[in-house]
Parts: C-alpha cells; structure tokens; sequence
C-alpha cells in the first residue's frame, strides 16, 4: 500500500493568491497542490475569477521547492495532444519534476460550447482521453514519437528535452465510470475516484451523484479497477488510490458550519456526511478516525482535499496531519 498522502485543492481568483497557497501548503507539510481546470468555475458562475490551470501551476511550481503540482483534473480536450505533451513536459522542468499529470474526459458542456469546442458525447471524449495518453506517452518515451488513432494522429512529434521524470511524469486519472476504470487500468499512476460528471456537474454541485457515491459504491469501483488490472497483467498494488473530498473541522462537535456543509452537499443528515467517501468533517478525533477508517477499508491512501476556512486548515495541520505523515 502506498503511504498516507494529503493534498489541497486550492481555488484561487489571482496569480498572488495561487502562490501563496502552494507556498503555505508546502510549509504545512502537504505532499501537492492542486487547481481544477475550467474557463468557468464550477463553484462560482461565468462571471467568477477562474486562472488558467497550468500557467497557475507553473507559477506555483516556481516559488516551492518540494511539494507536488497537480491539475486536478485537466480537461484533455482543451488542448491538442502534442501540445499537452509539450506543456506537461515544460512544468515538470520547472517544478524540476514535482508535476503529476491529472487528466479527464472533460465534463461542463457550457463551457465547452461558449468558447467554440465541440462537445461530443462521454463515450467519445474518453476515446479521445485515451488517445491523447497514448500520444502523451509517445513523445515522453519514443526516439522518433508516432501515432496513429481514430482521432488523432502525429508523426515525429519529437519532444525534447524529455521529462525530468522518467520514463514520464506520473498520470493521474479522474473519475469512476467503466470505461474511464479500463483506461486507468491500464495507463494511469494514481485514480482520483469521483462521483461521475457525466451530466455536465460535479459532485460538489449534483447532489443525487454525491448521495449514490456512498462507500459500499467506492469500493464496488475499485473492485471493478483491480478486475481491468490483473486482467491486462497489471499488479492492482501499482495503482495509487485517490480522492477529492471536503474537509470540514471544528472542535465543537455540535458545529453547526459542519451540518451546514452536509447540506450543501445534498446529505439528509450530518452523520451519513461523515460517513460518505466525499467529504470528512468532525473533530480532530473524528477527522482522524475516519481517515484510518477509508484507509484500511478502501486502500485510498491520497487525500485531496478542499478546505473552507482557516479553522479547518489550522486544525488539520496541527492535530490531524501528523499521526499520519
């Protein structure tokens, strides 16, 4: 099993703010940071301030030193997949190879139409996913890189220098529907299991899929990765187990911000939020339980987490973090 890790999901609205979050995380002993990326924040509305995801990480890379940058996750349709290469390939070098390559299949259909990209169904745009690793992989590792797809091709697509990382910088898959479990199984580092955004929201905005992703669901999916691995010959103790959820922490157990939170996010009750796979609030205590608990239960060892307030923060840093890093 890989060892305990803890991300932050950061959301800035400017470049200052983006840096100082990384530089804070990295004090605070977090292995990554990470923002999403959109031209819309799905947090916010057509309006919000929304940074572009890698010029964002690569100032962030800039000014740290150890921790990890991450986009979690980027759309693989935003950008061609030479052009991913390129810019993967950039801000491992000047993260000097702390960059894990989070992709998905995209999901906000508004954002895709409003700035003129086509939209096609889920079924093709994970067929596009996989292609793009395969080019991906190509000019990270191949002398003379080539492919040839269904929907992209390229030909000595030389991409120099290579990556620090070798072979590749690490990729990271987001989601848990079938097909996207048959692609991580077979090419990706880390899955970032998520409730499914194949509606056009995410968990965080569509209150039935964060109901149905319960844990007796979770482990169903990662059940159904480890089956795709051992039958394409992969050992499922290679892949590394992720997951976004939100924290919420306060040392009074009758908080009434935390059972504010577990509606938001569409829970009947605070305690079926506890116990749900997406978010972990509670005291210190209960923070902690939980988390051993989704450890030894699951096997997700990697926290990303999206962190409200500053007593959140505080407490989790101080009174959380070390009993597990």
């Amino acid at each position: 099993m890989y060892p305990t890790r803890f991300g932050v999901f950061l959301l800035p609205s400017n470049m200052k703010e983006a840096i100082e979050g990384a530089q804070r995380a990295e004090r605070d002993g977090f292995y990554s940071a990470s923002v999403n990326d959109h031209f819309y924040s799905p947090l916010g509305n057509a309006m919000s301030p929304q940074m572009e995801c890698f010029t964002t990480l690569t100032a962030m890379a800039c000014h740290t030193n150890t921790i990890r940058v991450a986009p979690a996750v980027a759309a693989a349709s935003f950008r061609s997949p030479p052009l991913l290469a390129k810019i993967a390939t950039s801000l491992d070098h000047a993260s000097n190879g702390r960059l894990i390559l989070g992709l998905g299949a995209g999901w906000q259909d508004k954002e895709y139409l409003t700035h003129g990209y086509p939209f096609p169904s889920t079924s093709v745009r994970l067929e596009q996913l996989d292609e793009c690793i395969q080019i991906l992989k190509a000019m990270w590792t191949q002398e003379s890189p080539a492919y040839t797809g269904k929907h992209f091709a390229v030909r000595e697509a030389y991409n120099h220098p290579r990556a620090i990382q070798q072979p590749h910088p690490p990729i990271m898959l987001g989601g848990s529907g079938t097909k996207l479990l048959k692609i991580a199984a077979r090419e990706a580092t880390v899955l970032n299991i998520i409730p499914p955004t194949g509606n056009g929201k995410d968990f965080v905005n569509d209150k039935v899929a964060t109901l149905k992703f319960d844990t007796p669901t979770l482990k169903s999916r990662i059940a159904l990765l480890h089956q795709f691995m051992r039958e394409g010959g992969r050992d499922p103790a290679e892949m590394e187990l992720g997951g976004l959820l939100l924290l919420g922490m306060s040392r009074d157990q009758n908080d009434q911000g935390l059972r504010d939170m577990a509606h938001g996010l569409g829970f009947p009750d605070y305690a079926t939020a506890q116990r749900a796979p997406v978010s972990i609030l509670g005291t210190p205590e209960e923070v902690r339980r939980e988390i051993q608990h989704l450890i030894e239960d699951t096997g997700v060892t990697y926290f990303m987490f999206v962190i409200p307030n500053e007593v959140t923060h505080d407490l989790f840093v101080n009174e959380v973090m070390p009993a597990f890093v």
